[in-house]
């Protein structure tokens, strides 16, 4: 932009921190010494010369003069409108200073240079784009700001460079920006500033507009919420009076609670951070619900709470011996458990590494032999509170940890349960059936209770609902099952195994007596002084009417009598008091259904006839007698080769071909007319057919039945055997021992046969069974054939029958 030649000699008004652009009109106090040297000065100036007194009107930032300044006149000196002295001053162009020079007066007197502020007329296009950009610009915002005359005096401003300084007016503008206008020489350039500075303004005014809108509507509808919650309370106080409840009945004040309440620290840093959401959360929020319902069971937990065990181990030991009948192992196990938990706590090793001396037991058994009432005899010795967990059938793996608090309905786990339901964090929680609990698609609860089962884990077991911590080393976790093998390999791992193998007769006698009975007759509405059983009855119903590992068929039996007795006097046919004796059983509740072999004529035994044999074996409902038949089929009519029938397992089925082989290759040496296998078809049965069977303990049974079989001896009445069989003749060990001598004493069996490996396992058996059974542990079948056999007779060497 050119400037022209003329040159100016002007005395300096300097403005501090602040900017005077030219076409602005602004008044000046002229109590300040340097504005009042100035206008005097030029006052001064003027006298010589024609028009108004001018002044160089210069911006002064931080000490430091702007390079440019305006050129002002003086248009009239008086009051300002407080009374002060002041001076009206114009803007009338733009001066470039330059040097330094003298005038009248204590005034700065400099030389300057005016700047040349002309545009080409008519404007060019971009520039008349932008006058009216500005324009509407500087419009929208005066009217926002309500200032309608204002707008009228811009729109009338044609001047490029007028319009730009009219800026100067706007006071959001900081001191540097206007320096930046008046330093910025070309009218063009300093619009296009202008209007960028303008259309910042009006954005930030903008996003101030839009966040204090924002604010205030929430600002509103807080203030809505606070006066309707404050009027609901208003509500429910009248409502209460009117009721006359007492205030305060109904709290809700978790925070109090919480802080009240004896929890672990990390448990209430937890219940802290959910109170504070619950705060945060308004009432129609389906969170708050949930939060309240994790806080209620949280704070119900006993976390802190236990019973005093109770350390009379004579005394635990006396109450184990009174609720129960035999089933020493578990006693045994129970009395040492005790016995280490007080020797502990008197050397006050109570808690070692964080964790408590905490039991799992294992209690794997047929039904009926009091696994389940074992676990409130073990709480009831111990002092504590007992909890039963019933999982047959449980299929879902939440079940036992808990669901995770994003799903509707969400509860903790069964264990958690267990612990609030008992009130105690120290309980004996019985996880009835573990056997049957089943997985699928929703997870393996099994899995789910290895940490539980674990004594180096549980101490920090974690449930999905709680998601805090929850210790369980003290608690006795005592598990039961029927099958053995159906428990998973890792879970049984966990758990210390105690076998419950069944009762003998003499046990369920006693049991009868002091326990079922007594219950019984009180179901039943009689006294024990109105009816009473004697021992042979009692012994009856034990060996003929049931045969059962426990005794649950056995009071159910109990149960028919007594109810039979009562309806007979409630008749009229009988008067009390009555003693049942054994010959009035079959009166009563009809004949014997299970009639021992020994006791039966001769001629109507099953092993009467050459080709059958007893063997033992073991089921899910403990041991069971097990009969072997086999058979030659007619040469004429019969295929040859092996048949088996009875539903048996492939093991079963490889031990009967053993057992053929082994007779095949050894008849000879046996005096066993072995010829006639070749050409005549061998058949073994095992009754009650529609009965699984698998395992190898039948191996010397069907040895034994074949050897019968082709030499025409019979197999002894009085015995029974077990054992596998291998090629070589060799009786090799099996499982069960002790159950499968429980089932031959019930079968009224007096002689045994069991592998040589397997006499340690007799150490089990009670004293009672081996006094009425004589047992021979064999190693050899040639062994088992000799005790087995009966002694060849005249009519026991008659011609191999052709079926059994």
């Amino acid at each position: 932009m050119a400037s022209t030649s003329t040159s100016l000699t002007l005395p300096v008004l300097p403005l501090d921190d602040e900017v005077v652009l030219p076409g602005m009109v602004v008044p000046l106090d002229l109590n300040d010494a340097d504005v009042r040297a100035a206008v005097e000065a030029a006052q001064a100036a003027a006298r010589s010369t024609p028009g108004k007194p001018r002044v160089l009107l210069v911006p002064r930032i931080d000490g430091t003069y702007a390079s440019t300044g305006v050129l002002g006149t003086v248009e009239q000196v008086g009051r300002l409108a407080d009374g002060d002295p002041g001076a009206l001053i114009r803007g009338r162009g733009r001066v470039r200073i330059g040097a330094g020079t003298t005038g009248p007066g204590a005034a700065l007197w400099v030389e300057g240079t005016p700047v040349d502020q002309s545009v080409p007329d008519p404007l060019p296009g971009q520039v008349a784009e932008l006058v009216k950009e500005y324009k509407a610009l500087a419009t929208a915002w005066l009217r926002k700001r309500g200032a309608w005359q204002v707008v009228d005096r811009v729109q009338a401003i044609d001047d490029v460079s007028q319009l730009a300084d009219n800026s100067g007016y706007s006071p959001f503008l900081t001191t540097e920006q206007k320096v930046e206008l008046l330093e910025t020489a070309d009218p063009v350039a300093r619009l296009k500033l202008a209007t960028q500075q303008l259309r910042d303004h009006l954005a930030e005014q903008d996003v101030a507009e839009t966040i204090a809108k924002d604010v205030q509507e929430g600002v509103d509808k807080q203030q809505r919420e606070f006066l309707l919650r404050r009027q609901l309370e208003a509500v429910r106080k009248e409502l209460r009076e009117l009721n006359g409840e007492q205030e305060g009945e109904e709290s809700d004040d978790y925070r109090a609670r919480v802080e009240a309440a004896d929890l672990p620290e990390k448990v209430r840093e937890a219940a802290r951070k959910e109170v504070d959401k619950l705060e945060r959360s308004s009432d129609q929020s389906p969170e708050g619900s949930w939060i309240r319902t994790w806080l209620d069971t949280v704070l119900e937990l006993p976390w802190n709470e236990r019973t005093e065990d109770a350390y009379d181990i004579q005394g635990a030991k006396g109450v184990l011996d009174a609720e129960h009948s035999g089933l020493e192992d578990v006693k045994e196990r129970i009395t040492e458990y005790l016995a280490v938990r007080k020797r502990r706590g008197e050397r006050g090793l109570g808690v070692v590494g964080g964790r408590r001396g905490g039991a799992v037991l294992a209690l794997v058994g047929p039904p009926g032999v009091g696994k389940t009432s074992l676990g409130e005899s073990v709480a009831h010795a111990m002092g504590r509170k007992f909890v039963r967990v019933a999982l047959g059938g449980v299929r879902d793996e939440a079940e036992i940890r808990g669901h995770r608090r994003t799903y509707v309905g969400a509860l903790p786990g069964r264990i958690v349960r267990a612990i609030k339901e008992a009130g105690s964090m120290n309980p004996v929680v019985l996880l009835d059936e573990i056997d049957k609990v089943g997985s699928d698609f929703r997870g393996d609860p099994a899995a789910a209770l290895l940490e539980v089962l674990d004594p180096a884990q549980n101490h920090t077991f974690r449930d999905h609902y709680l998601e805090v911590e929850l210790d369980l080393s003290d608690v006795v976790f005592l598990a039961t099952a029927n099958v053995l093998e159906a428990i998973p390999e890792a879970l049984l791992d966990r758990m210390e195994l105690v076998r419950l193998d069944g009762y003998t007769e003499d046990e369920k006698v006693v049991i009868a007596r002091d326990h079922l009975l007594p219950r019984q007759l009180e179901r039943a509405g009689l006294n024990a002084d109105e009816v009473t059983i004697d021992e042979g009855a009692l012994r009856k119903l034990a060996g003929e009417y049931t045969r059962e590992a426990g005794v649950r068929t056995l009071e159910r039996s109990i149960a028919r009598l007594l109810r039979k007795v009562a309806a007979q006097h409630e008749l009229g046919e009988r008067k009390l008091p009555f003693s049942v004796t054994e010959g009035e059983l079959r009166g009563l509740i009809g004949r014997p259904h299970h009639v021992p072999e020994s006791a039966q004529d001769p001629a109507e035994r099953r092993t009467a006839v050459p080709g059958v044999a007893t063997g033992l074996a073991v089921t899910g409902a403990g041991g069971d007698v097990l009969f072997v038949e086999a058979s030659l089929a007619d040469p004429e009519t019969g295929a040859a080769g092996l048949t088996l029938t009875g539903q048996l397992g492939d093991v079963m089925k490889e031990s009967a071909q053993i057992a053929l082989s082994f007779l095949r290759s050894h008849g000879a040496e046996l005096e066993l007319p072995v010829a006639d296998l070749k050409d005549r078809g061998v058949h073994i049965h095992f009754p009650a057919g529609a009965v699984p069977k698998d395992g190898p303990s039948a191996g010397i049974t069907m040895t034994t039945a074949l050897a019968s079989l082709l030499s025409g001896r019979l197999v002894r009445t009085d015995v029974a055997m077990t054992g596998e069989v291998s090629l070589t003749g060799r009786v090799l060990p099996i499982g069960g021992v002790k159950q499968k001598l429980l089932a031959a004493h019930r079968a009224g069996v007096t002689t045994v046969i069991i592998p040589k490996r397997n006499e340690p396992d007799l150490d089990d058996v009670p004293a009672e069974v081996l006094d009425k059974l004589d047992v021979h542990a064999v190693t050899d079948v040639r062994q088992v054939l000799e005790l087995a056999l009966s002694p060849a007779t005249s009519d026991a060497a008659r011609e191999v029958p052709a079926a059994a």
